[in-house]
C-alpha cells in the first residue's frame, strides 16, 4: 500500500488504468454492435452479406450514396418495407457523416436487427476509401 501513496506512485497507476480504459473502448463498442471503419463494413459486406442503408433523405441519397444501398430515411425507418426479411443479415447504417447512424441502428435493434452496425464516419468516410458511389439519374 505504500507503494501507490509515495512518491507519486498513484498518479501513476491512474493515468495507466485510464490509457487502458481509453484503448478498451472502441473494442467494446465494436462488441455492442458499434460503429464500423469503411474497410470493415466491406469485409462484412464480402463475408456475411450485410445490406447497406443509407438513413439520409432522399435528395442527399439521389446526389450520391454508396453503391447497392438502400434508401430508408431515418423518419420512415420504423415502417419502411425495404428492410431486409431476414433479421438475422447484418445491416450496415449510413448517413451524411456518422452522426444520425447511431440513431438508426437504435431504430434497427429495437425491430429485432441485432447485427445493426453504424459506418463511423457515413458515406463522407465511405467516399474518402475510394469506395463505389452511386447518383440517381435526375
Amino acid at each position: 500500500m505504500n507503494f501507490l501513496l509515495e512518491n507519486y506512485n498513484w498518479a501513476l497507476l491512474l493515468a495507466a488504468l485510464a490509457s487502458g480504459a481509453l484503448l478498451a473502448w472502441p473494442v467494446l463498442q465494436r462488441a455492442r454492435g458499434g460503429s464500423l471503419t469503411s474497410s470493415e463494413a466491406v469485409m462484412l459486406i464480402n463475408r456475411e452479406r450485410a445490406v447497406l442503408i443509407d438513413i439520409r433523405d432522399e435528395a442527399e441519397f439521389a446526389a450520391g450514396h454508396a453503391a447497392g444501398a438502400k434508401n430508408v430515411p431515418l423518419a420512415k425507418l420504423e415502417s419502411s418495407s425495404a428492410l431486409p426479411k431476414k433479421k438475422n443479415l447484418p445491416v450496415i447504417v449510413l448517413c451524411a457523416t456518422g452522426t444520425r447512424a447511431p440513431r438508426g441502428v437504435a431504430i434497427l435493434k429495437k425491430l429485432g436487427f441485432e447485427k445493426s452496425h453504424a459506418l463511423s464516419g457515413g458515406t463522407s468516410a465511405w467516399r474518402e476509401a475510394g469506395l463505389p458511389i452511386e447518383k440517381l439519374a435526375a
